[in-house]
């Protein structure tokens, strides 16, 4: 089962239905139709997007996941906050990226150094905040918390860790055992 169908009686996946919303200036969002499937909802997202100026966006109503937003806010756009994430297991970066995302932030996740270090050289982004995974020997994250410290002097670090492990060139450490434990780490390190 994904983001674009759910199964059937027969095991056919059958399209999500997804509902669009218009958020009005004081804040309310207001139904505009609901679609089946993920392409239907984009394409009625960005139609309802061009017809006016207000915030728009697409959910999914069985689990409240948001999976288009459009006309969002510059204000609110600038005051979301930006993570880097690597990772050194492609499925804890990716559920903890879902965890981040679904309390507000803006999440870039990777799968281990080299692939931070091509991706950060070839953007211009800012991010507030680089979270560093746990599933790496402490020689390959010292070296990516030196190279970020060198790229990015003002960059915080926040690295994850095993139990009886810290990072002492990271600016955070958190033992990593559940959301419950990092998630307050995050907004520690963002304040």
């Amino acid at each position: 089962m994904g983001k674009h169908g759910a199964p059937s009686e027969r095991g056919i996946l059958q399209p999500i239905q997804y509902n669009i919303f218009e958020v009005l200036p004081g804040g309310k969002p207001v139904l505009h139709s609901s679609v089946l499937g993920l392409e239907a909802a984009w394409q009625k997202l960005y139609e309802l997007a061009q017809q006016t100026a207000n915030e728009c966006f697409a959910q999914n109503p069985a689990t409240r996941e948001i999976v288009g937003q459009l006309n969002v806010p510059l204000a609110e756009e600038r005051m979301r906050k930006r993570l880097f994430q690597i990772a050194y297991t492609e499925s804890l970066g990716f559920s903890r990226a879902d965890v981040l995302r679904h309390r507000g932030y803006s999440v870039t996740t990777v799968v281990g150094n080299q692939s931070a270090e091509v991706v950060l050289t070839s953007t211009k982004e800012h991010y507030d905040l680089f979270i560093l995974g746990h599933a790496a020997t402490e020689a390959t994250r010292k070296e990516i918390v030196a190279w970020l410290k060198a790229r990015f002097p003002d960059a915080r670090i926040l690295a994850l860790n095993r139990p009886h492990q810290q990072l002492g060139d990271a600016d955070f450490n958190v033992r990593l055992n559940g959301p419950e434990t990092w998630m307050p780490a995050v907004a520690q390190a963002l304040a």
